[in-house]
């Protein structure tokens, strides 16, 4: 280059010089063109934006006659020192400018010529400064006085290699990229398409050139993506993961894809389209639907092993299914039970063909209010009905597997899973599930997981049946060992009652060993008795059982109550030991045997009422003193001494005897009463005596009274009421007689017998009463030590006793033909209703009863009584 011609006067293309501003303007450097010298005609992305061209010209002499602003940027040197340069001397290397000079010559002979050239950039500091590699273009040109002159385009070298790997790269990633790949210009035309997305649409990616997306997506879906295209081009803002649905040529088959947007630019920062990046999302999206189906199917089986099974009821167990299932799993279900397990049968009576009654117990319906026919008509909840022999609900309880239902023309229903209740190898019934139209039909997994939640609540039914069963039974053996009906007694009026636990508060009630009971005694007496026997279930019931009949033996002893709670207190501690008292006796006192005896612990206070005398004696086990309510007086609690529960043992009890007066009202009840988990017994106990404010109500009032009061304080245990009015034996319904111990004693006391029957009308009651007592005075004259008292007691029925202090008990026994005495016994079994003898503090107590006459009822005869002796 050391021949460089005369300065040119213009270049060959008139806007090679407004190119090359644009390009200086493009790279962003420091020295840009005055305000307003900037113009362009190309579009936006023209390769001058990239490519950094200078330009500079040289005259007929080989220097610089003019330099360009991008030359400046190019070289580092400003116009004014680069005009009038040597080119060669500035640029080249020492070892290349003579080569150079010969090139430069050439170009001013008039020879074009093209190559790369180092050059090295002065230092304004004056060091040696940068090396760099430049691509010329030179052409000769002349000037205005027709000398040979050159304009030289140059381009970093540097630039262009740049450029070459970008538009490779470029290439590359949209050429082989494996996701369509769409260039969209501001029309929203596609400018350029890779081969995938030909691939997937058909035909080459020339083909799809100046195509819209309306030419590839469904009217309202391309109308949503052009709306997003031209935000993103207005905006910049990029799209990613945006979902488009649409087909493909030649398919029916919905497909998804997942596509990323945003904006491109030219060199010179302006926008010149939409970048399109789609994968195809088909499958997985697929994929997350089966995975979201497997998740709520999970989350149904977790929701219904949480709330079905929570009660043991065989209808609440069916809702509570169709309460998961609907409408989480399907908008429509029943549930239909063997009519047969409803009622209580032993197994649940389906017959082979699958026809048998059953019973519909459960409807929901996320769609509508009338239950759906399923086949044949309607079915309201609780009617009775069967299927067909030939429907597909008879074969699926026929075969115990799952059926599809086809529906009904014109209905509302449009997919029916018609699946058996199974449990334990047992059709107990079946459950119906139906999606109405609109809703997806039911697939392999649908049938899958509603043959699980059936055999759920089928297990859940089965065991309710089984509770149900066992209940019933329990319950009738409990209330097969309360007293039936209200319990009548002399001298008292009663009223009583028993709950069950949980019965007032709606859950199922279980059995319990609380128990009462009235026994009659001799002497116009009654033993009251209330207990409560620790524990729930049957074991307790049977243990309440066997206590309540050990009371009721112990109390035809006429034993002290102190004494029948001792003697019920060493049954109770041989209860769970098979050998009884004895064994667990022993086993107490084997520490490891102790451990395996079960043991029972009750609670119970025994009182026995004389309606003579109006006087209570009281015993208690551990048990919850009685309540006394005296007329005119505020209710209490008798301090009776509570002593330990039965089966404890080691202590004696204590016996408190009350004389209560006429009119007042006796309470006894267990702990169900007034205890529970919300309050402290004291406050339990407080508000039961202050229920009982007017004793003088009707009994039947102030029970019904009492429970409505403690309504919030009891159910969680049973309850047991027991409630007695004083109502003593007036004075002159007794005859009361104290005889010396002497023979004309028995005359006496014939006398006094027939004179008292006479004055109450008892007229028909003489000849027998007397005959009885001069049997009874005799034997007492005979066997028995000090005087002798005679009394008779008038009320229900007619009592004579005959006391003295002896302790021999009399015995009946069966006299021989030839005898001459032994018979008075067996004459008063004959003629009197019940007779008996008792211990008394000071000896016994011979009596018997005869019942009153009334019409119906005759008095037996004494002669043919005697005669039957013989």
């Amino acid at each position: 280059m050391s021949e460089i011609p005369a300065k040119a006067t213009e270049s060959e293309d008139p806007s090679d010089g407004a190119r090359a501003g644009a390009a200086g303007a493009a790279d962003g450097s420091a020295q840009l063109p005055p305000a307003g010298a900037l113009w362009q005609s190309s579009p936006p992305g023209s390769i001058y934006d990239y490519i950094k061209v200078a330009s500079f010209s040289i005259g007929p002499d080989g220097l610089v006659d003019q330099w360009s602003l991008r030359a400046e940027q190019l070289f580092g040197i400003p116009a004014d020192r680069a005009v009038g340069m040597d080119p060669i001397a500035a640029f080249v290397d020492p070892d290349l400018r003579e080569r150079g000079q010969r090139k430069m010559s050439e170009i001013l002979d008039g020879r074009e010529w093209t190559g790369v050239v180092p050059f090295r950039t002065p230092d304004p500091d004056g060091g040696r400064g940068t090396d760099g590699l430049a691509e010329v273009y030179v052409m000769p040109t002349r000037t205005e006085d027709g000398e040979k002159a050159a304009v030289c385009i140059v381009v970093d070298v540097r630039v262009l290699r740049s450029i070459e790997t970008d538009l490779a790269a470029s290439q590359a990633i949209f050429g082989q990229s494996p996701f369509g790949f769409l260039l969209i210009d501001t029309d929203l035309r596609v400018r350029r398409a890779n081969q995938r997305f030909a691939s997937i649409f058909g035909g080459t990616p020339d083909d799809h050139r100046g195509k819209g997306v309306h030419d590839y997506l469904p009217r309202a879906e391309a109308d949503r993506v052009s709306a997003t295209l031209r935000r993103v081009l207005e905006t910049g803002d990029s799209i990613t993961d945006m979902h488009v649905t649409g087909f493909v040529p030649g398919s029916d088959e919905r497909r998804h894809w997942s596509v990323n947007l945003y904006r491109v630019h030219s060199g010179s920062g302006r926008p010149i389209g939409v970048a399109w990046l789609g994968t195809d999302i088909t499958s997985r999206r697929a994929a997350a639907r089966e995975a979201a189906a497997a998740r709520r199917n999970l989350a149904l089986l977790n929701e219904a092993g949480a709330r079905i099974g929570n009660s043991l009821d065989l209808e609440t167990t069916a809702r509570e299914l169709l309460d998961v299932v609907v409408p989480g799993f399907c908008d429509l279900a029943t549930v239909d039970l063997y009519q047969g397990l409803l009622v209580g049968d032993e197994t649940p009576p389906g017959l082979p063909d699958g026809s048998a009654e059953l019973r519909r117990v459960a409807f929901a319906s996320a769609v509508s209010d009338a239950p759906f026919a399923g086949t044949g008509r309607p079915v309201k909840v609780g009617a009775v009905h069967h299927y067909p022999f030939n429907s597909p609900c008879a074969d699926a309880l026929r075969t115990a597997r799952p059926r599809l239902v086809p529906p009904e023309e014109g209905g509302l229903v449009q997919s029916t899973l018609a699946v058996p209740m199974v449990a334990h190898d047992t059709v107990v019934g079946l459950a119906q599930f139906s999606r109405a139209k609109g809703s997806e039909p039911f697939g392999d997994r649908d049938r899958d997981l509603a043959v699980e939640l059936a055999a759920r609540a089928a297990v859940c039914i089965d065991n309710a049946r089984l509770y149900r069963r066992e209940h019933e039974r329990a319950l009738i053996l409990q209330r097969s060992l309360l007293p039936p009906g209200d319990p009548v007694a002399a001298g008292l009026d009663i009223a009583c009652r028993y709950l069950p636990g949980n019965a007032s508060t709606g859950r199922p009630s279980e059995v319990g060993g609380d128990w009462f009971d009235v026994i009659e005694l001799p002497g116009h007496r009654t033993a009251l008795v209330v207990g409560d026997v620790m524990g729930r279930g049957l074991r307790a019931a049977v243990a309440m059982g066997e206590l309540r009949t050990a009371v009721r033996t112990l109390a035809q002893l006429d034993l002290e109550p102190a004494e029948v709670l001792s003697q019920l207190d060493e049954i109770a501690r041989g209860l769970g030991t098979p050998g009884g008292i004895q064994q667990a006796t022993r086993a107490a006192r084997r520490p490891r045997e102790a451990d395996l005896s079960e043991v029972y612990l009750a609670t119970c206070v025994y009182a026995v009422y004389d309606s003579v005398t109006r006087r209570c004696t009281f015993a208690n086990a551990g048990h919850l003193p009685p309540v006394l309510v005296e007329p005119g007086e505020p209710a209490l609690m008798l301090d009776v001494p509570p002593g330990l529960p039965l089966g404890v043992g080691g202590e004696p009890f204590e016996e408190v005897e009350v004389e209560l007066p006429e009119g007042a009202l006796l309470a006894l009840y267990t702990d169900g009463l007034v205890e529970s988990r919300d309050h402290p017994l004291d406050e339990g106990l407080q508000a039961f005596v202050g229920a009982l404010t007017d004793p003088a109500s009707p009994l039947e009032d102030v029970c019904d009274d009492v429970l409505d009061t403690l309504d919030t304080h009891h159910g969680e245990d049973d309850i047991a009421l027991l409630m007695a009015r004083v109502q003593g034996l007036p004075a002159e319904s007794v005859g009361d007689w104290t005889l010396p111990r002497e023979p004309r004693s028995v005359g006496r006391a014939r006398e006094y017998a027939r004179g008292q029957l006479l004055s109450w009308d008892l007229e028909p009651l003489v000849d027998t009463a007397e005959l009885l007592v001069s049997e009874l005075v005799t034997n007492a004259l005979r066997y028995g030590e000090g005087e002798i008292r005679l009394r008779l007691l008038l009320d229900r029925t007619l009592v004579c006793e005959v006391w003295d202090s002896g302790l021999v008990q009399p015995r009946r026994r069966r006299a021989r033909d030839t005898d001459e005495g032994g018979r008075g016994l067996q004459l008063v079994g004959l003629l009197s209703a019940a007779w008996g003898s008792r211990r008394t503090h000071r000896g016994k107590t011979v009596w018997f009863e005869l019942p009153l006459p009334d019409g119906e009822n005759g008095v037996a005869d004494p002669a043919e009584a005697l005669l039957s002796l013989f």
